[in-house]
């Protein structure tokens, strides 16, 4: 899987240009400014991955760009720093990932999430290993849970809020196309399962839910004929389906599968069970217009749209095993990406669902965070204007929360026409009042992919 682009490498890609360019070098930056006031309660480190190749390095796909891991760290109404560190894998120094061996699972990107669980934090990236960090963003190397990993990791693992559960799962191309993974409360990996029936398609996310655990598998899979470094495309031939799998040590053999309607979703925001028994999962999907556009600017060829996600809307799938059958329907117009949640609600039923909005394909229009409320079908909208994009919203309750929208949202926002970031430190409950506080960042960040507040330990 060659991460330097063997074609048109002197075209500038959109990856490499605007919110998405690269920094070329690692900094640190202390006693931030702070306009507002920070809750005492936001003490911790908000931890982003971004895709940062080496200044010289031109990737073939956003995907293979190294890693780079972002902190900004509060401590009780201040912001004491923030830093920015390369992923040291041997990916960093242009070690293949494919060998004669067979692929190496050290060489990461780890740029696509970060996030923390029985005290380690982990850079992940899904065809490999994940790589531990310290709290200093500096690289302590891969992390295979003692020896009992000798796969990968998906990229978007889910934690239990109740049992403290951290599942995840590896999905390959090859036999065995699909296993899961849970690693308990205290970090021992205690079950390990190839699930049958699974086939080759890509599965990015998934989902969870109190007693159930469900893979998406959507119209894109395998493509040995995809050159870019990461060989999936769509095909028509591809069945879609969700597969529903009871929680448990022997839950793999008893998954049952469900046809859906053609489509690929990136990403999920949560699912749960219904007072019906039904299992409802809700996040955005792409047709292939928009998955081959979207592909197009990943890869930097022509007939890609202005941004990095093409078409993809809000969907709501409705599986009911009593039944055996599954519906769906799209429940929002915009075009929105890296949909979140409060995360103490996942795996149960959710009122609020935030995401970030896109400008249509052409680029007309603003980012815009969007927060919208299930039981009542209102949305609200936070543009940021124009040449300003923000990061997935990460919610982080309030001190004192009673409601599941107590609390506030926190997003770096890219501004393009300074050249410089921000922390928003928004009020989840009303997104269009004022900011509660904005943190000053030395530079503009590159806009990131997946990240987590990881707060200090009680």
């Amino acid at each position: 899987m060659n991460s330097v682009d063997t074609h048109d490498s002197t075209e500038k890609k959109p990856y490499l240009s605007g919110h998405y360019a690269p920094v070329a070098d690692e900094i640190t930056a202390t006693d931030l400014i702070v306009e507002g006031a920070l809750p005492p309660e936001l003490t911790g480190s908000l931890l982003r991955a971004s895709h940062n190749p080496k200044p010289g390095v031109v990737t073939s796909h956003w995907f293979k760009g190294s890693g780079m891991v972002h902190g900004i760290r509060l401590r009780e109404g201040r912001a004491e720093w923030y830093r920015n560190r390369w992923v040291r894998t041997p990916a960093l120094d242009g070690a293949p990932y494919a060998t004669e061996r067979g692929p190496d699972f050290t060489v990461s990107t780890a740029g696509t999430h970060v996030i923390e669980h029985a005290g380690r934090l982990l850079a992940l990236c899904e065809s490999a290993l994940p790589y531990e960090i310290t709290p200093e963003l500096d690289t302590v190397g891969a992390y295979d849970f003692g020896g009992k990993l000798t796969s990968f990791m998906t990229a978007h693992p889910k934690e239990d809020p109740v049992t403290g559960d951290l599942h995840f799962f590896a999905s390959s191309p090859f036999p065995p196309f699909l296993t899961y993974y849970v690693v308990a409360r205290d970090g021992e990996l205690t079950i390990s399962q190839e699930v049958p029936g699974a086939s080759a398609a890509l599965k990015h996310d998934f989902a969870i839910t109190e007693n159930h655990v469900l893979f998406l598998e959507g119209s894109v899979t395998f493509d040995p004929t995809e050159h870019s470094g990461i060989p999936y495309g769509w095909s028509d031939d591809q069945p879609c389906r969700i597969g529903v799998m009871p929680q448990g040590p022997a839950g793999a053999a008893a998954i049952r599968w469900y046809d859906v309607a053609a489509g690929f979703g990136m990403h999920f925001a949560n699912a749960y069970e219904d007072a019906l028994g039904r299992i409802v999962i809700e996040g955005a999907i792409v047709d292939r217009t928009g998955w081959d556009r979207s592909w197009a600017w990943w890869t930097g060829r022509p007939g890609r749209g202005a941004e990095p996600t093409s078409g993809s809307t809000s969907r709501r799938w409705v599986v009911d095993p009593a039944s055996g059958t599954a519906c769906e329907e799209q429940t929002d117009d915009l075009i929105v990406e890296f949909p979140t949640i409060n995360e103490s609600r996942l795996g149960r039923i959710h009122r609020y669902q935030y995401a970030l909005a896109f400008p249509n394909d052409e680029g007309i229009g603003n980012h815009t965070l969007v927060k919208y409320d299930r039981a009542t079908g209102a949305r609200q909208l936070r543009p940021v204007g124009v040449g300003q994009l923000p990061s997935e919203a990460v919610f982080v309750a309030a001190a004192d929360a009673v409601d599941e929208d107590h609390g506030y949202l926190l997003t770096v926002v890219g501004d393009l026409n300074t050249e410089r970031s921000r922390l928003l430190v928004l009020d989840a409950r009303d997104l269009t009042a004022a900011p509660v506080a904005t943190v000053r960042l030395p530079r503009r960040i590159p806009a990131m992919i997946h990240g987590s507040w990881i707060p200090d330990p009680n």
